[in-house]
Parts: C-alpha cells; sequence; structure tokens
C-alpha cells in the first residue's frame, strides 16, 4: 500500500489553536447572518432548519455533520433514483442541477453558506477548517483502504478538491486532491486555502 506523506502540523497543538480562535470569532462575527439565515429558511422551507447527517471522520469516527437544510426532508430517499445523473468520481455523489433543492438552497449551495453551521463541528473538535471533506457513510464505507489515509486527520471545511477544476473529473483528481492538502500545512496555508475558497465559491456566485 502506497504511504501518504502527511505535514506535521496536521497533528500539531497550534492548528487545534487556530481552528478553535477562528471557529469561535467566526460564530460570533456570524451571529447575525445565522439569525437571517434561519428565519429565512424557517420561512421559505419550514422545520427542520438544519440537515445533520452522520459522516465519517478522523480514525473512522463518526459524528454528525451540521449544515443549513437546502432539500427536501426526503433527500436521501431519491439519491439511489438519480445516481445515473452522478456527475462525481464514485462514491461521492454531486449534481450541478439537483432536483432536490427547495427554495434559496440551491443558491445557499452555491454560495456555500450551507455550510456555516460546520463552525461549531470545527469548535467541538470533529472537524478542522483545512482538510480533506468528510463522506457520508455509505459512501465512506466504499473506498478502498488505499483510501484511508484521509482519517488520520480530522476532515476539513475546505481543501485543495473545492478549489479543484477538475475536481468532479476523476476518483484519481480526487485523490491527487485529497494527498497535496495533507502533504503541506501550516499557519500561512491554511489561510490562504481558506481565502482561495472564500473568494472563488463565495464571490463567483454575486
Amino acid at each position: 500500500m502506497q504511504s501518504i506523506a502527511i505535514d506535521p502540523y496536521y497533528h500539531s497543538r497550534q492548528k487545534r489553536v487556530f481552528d478553535i480562535l477562528l471557529s469561535s470569532l467566526l460564530l460570533l462575527a456570524l451571529a447575525p447572518v445565522f439569525i437571517v439565515l434561519s428565519s429565512l429558511l424557517l420561512l421559505t422551507l419550514g422545520r427542520p432548519i438544519l440537515f445533520v447527517q452522520t459522516r465519517q471522520g478522523k480514525g473512522k469516527k463518526s459524528f454528525s455533520l451540521l449544515k443549513f437544510r437546502t432539500m427536501i426532508t426526503t433527500a436521501d430517499h431519491w439519491k439511489p433514483y438519480l445516481r445515473a445523473k452522478n456527475e462525481a468520481p464514485e462514491p461521492m455523489f454531486k449534481m450541478q442541477h439537483d432536483p432536490r433543492f427547495v427554495g434559496i438552497g440551491r443558491w445557499l449551495s452555491r454560495s456555500g453558506l450551507d455550510e456555516l453551521p460546520q463552525l461549531v463541528n470545527i469548535l467541538r473538535g470533529e472537524m478542522s477548517f483545512v482538510g480533506p471533506r468528510p463522506l457520508p457513510i455509505a459512501e465512506a464505507e466504499q473506498l478502498p483502504a488505499s483510501w484511508d489515509f484521509r482519517y488520520s486527520v480530522r476532515p476539513g471545511l475546505v481543501s485543495e478538491w473545492v478549489l479543484s477544476e477538475k475536481k468532479y473529473g476523476s476518483q484519481s483528481n480526487w485523490r491527487i486532491a485529497e494527498i497535496s492538502t495533507l502533504s503541506k500545512s501550516g499557519l500561512l496555508y491554511d489561510l490562504e486555502i481558506i481565502a482561495k475558497v472564500i473568494i472563488s465559491v463565495w464571490f463567483a456566485n454575486w
């Protein structure tokens, strides 16, 4: 099995301190945004406001990932029927024009605002700002053992895969982006990836 070199910063106290400080600061600063989005979702989609899904994290330990709800409440039920239209490499599932989006859900997803509740996951130590994106359990279990390097670190809110223009091209492209993310790290690297994602995902949708 190929050995993957993971930057020691991923296991450092400095990275965890950075995650705690930045997630705490953003949760406080973005409190008005949370209130506005929660109110809009409640008025347009109804309850529940949050989408909670079990994902696989560090050491393959499962945790409850939080997102603002963007789809119909029976979204998971319809996934098998939409599998033929999957645009991402298996076992990942992504559709650009997913019919399960409802109300302002598509805009929330395109802008990345639906991911804001994961700041709570970061503060709780289940995620980090930078690292491999966590997969739903059913998808994670379909990856071969050669992908287990993903579970040696906390999963991330952002990564080089998020920035890749070829991220949905093939499983090979996906793996290359994951390995690249884990091969280098540090405070400046984390800030650079976060800034690039904000620019590419957020401002591209205005």
